[in-house]
Formats: structure tokens, C-alpha cells, sequence
């Protein structure tokens, strides 16, 4: 894939009246900012924005939304967790879009201190997870995953693309001008992965869990919040190696100090 490409965004999947869209990167990889996917699911005249970002990113994604849908048409944002990567942009999108605002609810009373937001915009989602079912009747998931690494945290699964959102889960940290955006070659992949999972997931458990209730869909493709994509054979791989992963309270004396 060369370099526009990765700046531009890319497709992921496409029918008669569903796309789902990876938003591209900034052009120039800047020093001490934290690499973020952002992505929109497009269903008939309808647009979706999943973990669209921080307010540092928010002139670029809304313009790269725009190439592809009426910002008025984005109906729904939906938020893995709090993290302000993940949702400090929010005062602004809910400014230029009338979205109803997707988040667990243990979040719905700090994600407005990024700015004024009326909780009236804001819909819970329960620990057990949920649905959002769309006007045209297809639906996305929303997969318990917390601790991993929120206490309030989920998943995004678009049953009709077959793509799992996975929020921070997936994350890689790319040396810089090493970025790509498939997973080639997942041996290679993982020292850039095993660190932030070792340190930001709570358990090999909990992990397990998460590994469990995923594998009950059929999963065509995993997108992360930071990092490259997973697809075909790599799925399984990163699900098998997640699941056996020793991170978080399995590591307590290595953190601690014995």
C-alpha cells in the first residue's frame, strides 16, 4: 500500500447499501502523539462514527468524513471507552452533527467534562452490552470488553460487514515511518503489540473472556484503535495469542518490585 493510500483512507467492505470506511492517518507521523484509527460505517443514507478521536484529530477526520457523507447525515458516534484519544473531540462533533452518543454508562457523567454536552445526546450502554439496530434493520454489537483496558469498555460489531471494532484491544505502536495497514506478517507484528497488552489489559482471564464472546460471531476483519488491521489468517492468530496472553495482575511482582 503506498504511502497516500494510508492518508487517504481505504474501503474495507462495500455493498448495494452498507460501506465501512477506515478514515486514513495524518500525513506527517508526529513525536509523542498517539497513532489513532478512526471509522465510519455508512448504511443507506445513515453514517456511524466509531471512536472518532480527540479534538487534535478532529479537523482531519470530519473532512475525511465528508469526501464520503453529509456530516448532518452522521446519525450515531459510538465510544469505546473515555479515554481522551478516544473521545475528547466529542464537543465538537456533537456541534456539527445531531448524533446520539453511544458510551458505557459509567461514562456518561465524565465524558462531558471535554466540554459542554447535554446528557440528552448521550445513551448508555449496559455491562452486558447491546444493540444499535439501524433503520435499514441491520445492527451493531456492542461486545462487552471491560478491563480491557477500561473498567467501562466495549466492543463494535458490524454483523452485516463482518468487521470487528476492537477499540484499544489489537493496539500496535509503530516505529516511526513503519506503519502499515494489514497485518502481513503476524510473528513480526506481535513485538509491536506485546508491550501495551502486557501492561494495559488487567488479566489473561479477562482477555479470555473477551476471546470467547468473539469468537461466537463470524469475524471477517479486526480493526483496532492504533495499529494495523487483522484479516484472513491473522484473525485466529491474534485470537490465539491473546487468549494466552499473561498481562496485568499476572504480572503484578514484574510491575510492582518483588
Amino acid at each position: 500500500m503506498m504511502e497516500g493510500d494510508l492518508v487517504d483512507g481505504r474501503i474495507l467492505y462495500e455493498d448495494d447499501r452498507h460501506k465501512f470506511l477506515w478514515l486514513g492517518w495524518e500525513e506527517e507521523e508526529e513525536e509523542g502523539l498517539v497513532q489513532t484509527n478512526q471509522y465510519l460505517i455508512i448504511n443507506g443514507e445513515v453514517g456511524i462514527l466509531l471512536d472518532p478521536g480527540g479534538a487534535h484529530v478532529f479537523p482531519r477526520v470530519v473532512a475525511a468524513t465528508a469526501r464520503y457523507i453529509p456530516i448532518e447525515n452522521i446519525r450515531f458516534i459510538f465510544y469505546s471507552h473515555q479515554d481522551p484519544d478516544v473521545s475528547s473531540g466529542l464537543p465538537l462533533w456533537v456541534l456539527v452533527t445531531p448524533a446520539k452518543v453511544y458510551v458505557s454508562k459509567l461514562w456518561i457523567r465524565f465524558v462531558p467534562h471535554f466540554g459542554k454536552v447535554s446528557v440528552d445526546r448521550m445513551v448508555p450502554i449496559e455491562d452486558s452490552g447491546g444493540q444499535l439496530r439501524l433503520p435499514s434493520g441491520d445492527v451493531l454489537e456492542f461486545i462487552p470488553a471491560h478491563y480491557l483496558h477500561s473498567t467501562g469498555n466495549f466492543s463494535a460489531y458490524d454483523q452485516r460487514s463482518g468487521i470487528l471494532f476492537s477499540g484499544d484491544i489489537g493496539s500496535a505502536v509503530f516505529p516511526k515511518g513503519k506503519r502499515y495497514l494489514f497485518v502481513e506478517n503476524f510473528e513480526d507484528h506481535v513485538p509491536l503489540m506485546e508491550g501495551f497488552h502486557r501492561r494495559y489489559m488487567t488479566s489473561q482471564r479477562i482477555l479470555s473472556k473477551w476471546v470467547g464472546l468473539v469468537r461466537r460471531r463470524k469475524i471477517r476483519m479486526i480493526a483496532p484503535q492504533h495499529g494495523a488491521l487483522f484479516s484472513g489468517e491473522s484473525v485466529e492468530k491474534f485470537l490465539s495469542w491473546l487468549e494466552n496472553l499473561r498481562c496485568g495482575e499476572d504480572m503484578l511482582e514484574e510491575i510492582y518490585g518483588s
